[in-house]
């Protein structure tokens, strides 16, 4: 399944984005200034919140369009998406990055980018892609 390196080489496929890492030596990929998906190791109220529903192995939290479509992704049966109360009011899901398909956390990543990159630089990509306004790459 997925790992890092992917998460790393989706991003780097999008135009304008950066990887950067913190002072603590996690992970963040953005669009120009705008975050896109960030390395998000559970803390311990998350791990106190969660209790023997906590996952184990690296969690990646990304950014999605609006609490709909989080809604829509936690509703998913395959369980590799989850939120902890300290996203109860912003649009992110989290993700148990061992657990998702390569292809899955592509358009995750894809969909993130469009929701953050400026309207001219998303337009552009599309152009580029030669796909509509309103639709993925996936479509």
């Amino acid at each position: 399944m997925a790992n890092w390196d992917d998460v790393s080489r989706i991003v780097a496929e999008l135009p304008e984005t950066a990887e950067l890492t913190d002072r603590n030596g996690l992970l963040s990929w953005r669009v120009r200034a705008k975050p896109l998906a960030w390395e998000r190791p559970l803390r311990r109220s998350d791990l106190a919140e969660l209790g023997a529903a906590a996952p184990d192995g690296p969690i990646l939290a990304a950014r999605v369009p609006d609490l709909g479509a989080r809604a829509a992704l936690l509703a998913d049966p395959s369980g590799v998406y989850f939120i902890t109360s300290h996203f109860a009011d912003y649009p992110a899901i989290l993700v148990k990055l061992p657990e998702i398909a390569v292809a899955e956390l592509r358009e995750l990543l894809v969909e993130a980018w469009f929701g953050q990159a400026p309207k001219r630089l998303a337009a552009a990509y599309r152009d580029r892609l030669e796909i509509g306004p309103g639709m993925s790459t996936e479509d």
